[in-house]
């Protein structure tokens, strides 16, 4: 009884009161030196600054506007973004580094178990399926004359532009373009959001706020938290989700009763790459469901419109038919007459044209590397790295000469390499070689040049140009 009550004293004593505060300093302090050993023990690494528990995370949110930059700046000194360890990742043990639960968690709602998001058996299905039709002869040829078609649509913008002296979203248009052109050879269908008129873009609207919401994943520890209470970007996410499956689903939808009601004859053949999914997935043998179909689709749309570029070459050639720059019948029809002399042949014979898009592609998962900050490693391109060069892909004969892809990793490598990296060029060279003969390009004043993140590297305030046609 008297232990008893002599405990009672000492727990409501000053006493204890004071041992609180000694454990508390105590605690404290080791916490204190743990933390001030754990930053000691950094102090000449060059790399970002961990903290216990959270470990980059502040540093992290501090620059994630400037990500790409910030990346550069720690790689330029460490030097491990060699050609050697993307080979080592991309290709020589690529078994060892697959996508992952996490990556594939945070990547789920958008893209599915598409080829982007996806391992083993069902990754190797859609790159089998997808790499015949890639290689198709009759898929090359058409899309050769959609991506025409479609840049002689898109220079009667920038000419009705040009007279009227209006101020354009370079940006906004190309994407619009390469969407458009995406639909056509995909999936076969006109979308038409290329129009003199600039029809609303929801799907378009929606993949750049999913992108950039499950960009934002890879960063926010409280993302799971988020999507379960639907607060913040996690509900634009389910929001952007819904416009993307009601655009993805009515395509499936129109083309299976479009080929349902086809002949099958030649002159009915379908070249387009979801006609090729829609046919095996009607195969008792296969697996594929609407779901998979509408993953293909997202993968194909996303992979394409950001090879898309925002850059142009100054062209050189000299052309000696004379027109009236006031006469818009005159113009149209020199468009169309320079165009039909456009096809895969002549664009490949264009090296400069090819460099300049490859220099300008250099600007630019959970083992990282970053094609952005690669691009700008003197290490590995020499003293030029950070400026712009085209030259420098050129040899001796003026052929343009290709780089090792570990190296020049805008387009992936290894068995993961981008199928769509022969179309991208052709698409690319096609639309600058027109534009770049027809027309000059006059950046706004104090336009700011920025990037936003999202999984496509797009600018955060569009690309405001005002539009000239040359003379002659």
């Amino acid at each position: 009884m008297e232990r008893a009550n002599n405990l009672s004293i000492f727990f409501s004593s000053s006493n204890f009161n004071e041992y609180k505060i000694d454990c508390s300093i105590f605690l404290m302090s080791i916490v204190l030196t743990y933390v001030f050993m754990h930053r000691w023990n950094q102090r000449n690494l060059n790399s970002p600054k961990s903290w216990p528990f959270i470990g980059v995370l502040i540093e992290l949110l501090m620059n994630y506007h400037r990500m790409h930059d910030w990346l550069t700046e720690y790689f330029v000194e460490s030097k491990t973004f060699k050609p050697a360890n993307v080979e080592h990742v991309l290709k020589t043990n690529i078994h060892n580094y697959p996508k992952g639960e996490a990556f594939h968690a945070c990547m789920e709602e958008l893209f599915g178990d598409g080829i982007f998001n996806s391992d083993g058996e069902i990754w190797k299905q859609q790159r089998k399926t997808s790499s015949f039709e890639f290689a198709s002869r009759n898929l090359r040829n058409f899309s050769t004359i959609v991506f025409r078609d479609y840049a002689l649509i898109l220079s009667g913008i920038l000419h009705q532009a040009s007279i009227c002296g209006k101020e354009i979203d370079m940006q906004e248009l190309l994407l619009r373009m390469t969407l458009d052109s995406i639909c056509k050879v995909g999936f076969g269908v006109e979308i038409g959001t290329l129009a003199h008129e600039l029809p609303d873009n929801r799907f378009a609207k929606a993949c750049e706020d999913a992108t950039s919401t499950i960009t934002y994943r890879f960063i926010n520890p409280l993302w799971r938290l988020e999507k379960f209470f639907n607060v913040g970007s996690e509900a634009l996410l389910v929001q952007s989700i819904q416009v993307i499956d009601e655009f993805t689903y009515s395509l499936i939808h129109k083309r299976k009763a479009e080929l349902q009601g086809a002949k099958t004859t030649d002159n009915n053949a379908k070249h387009d790459i979801m006609s090729r999914f829609i046919e095996l997935s009607e195969n008792a043998d296969n697996s594929l469901t609407d779901r998979s179909l509408r993953d293909v689709i997202i993968n194909f749309v996303l992979a394409t419109i950001y090879k898309e570029l925002l850059t142009f070459e100054e062209n050189q050639a000299n052309e000696v038919t004379v027109y009236d720059p006031e006469e818009p019948k005159s113009f149209t029809e020199r468009l169309a007459i320079f165009a039909s002399l456009l096809n895969y042949d002549s664009l490949g014979r264009l090296s400069y044209l090819h460099a300049t898009i490859t220099e300008t592609l250099l600007a630019g998962g959970q083992v990282v590397y970053s094609s952005y900050a690669m691009g700008r490693m003197v290490y590995n391109w020499g003293p030029y790295a950070t400026s712009f060069n085209p030259d420098g892909w050129l040899n001796k004969e003026g052929l343009c000469q290709s780089a090792s892809p570990f190296k020049f990793t805008a387009f992936q490598a290894g068995p993961r390499t981008c199928l769509g990296k022969d179309s991208a060029y052709l698409q690319m060279k096609m639309t600058l070689a027109i534009l770049c003969r027809f027309f000059n390009f006059h950046l706004i004043p104090y336009h700011p040049v920025e990037y936003k993140m999202t999984t496509t590297l797009n600018m955060k305030h569009g690309l405001k140009l005002t539009i000239t046609t040359r003379q002659s």
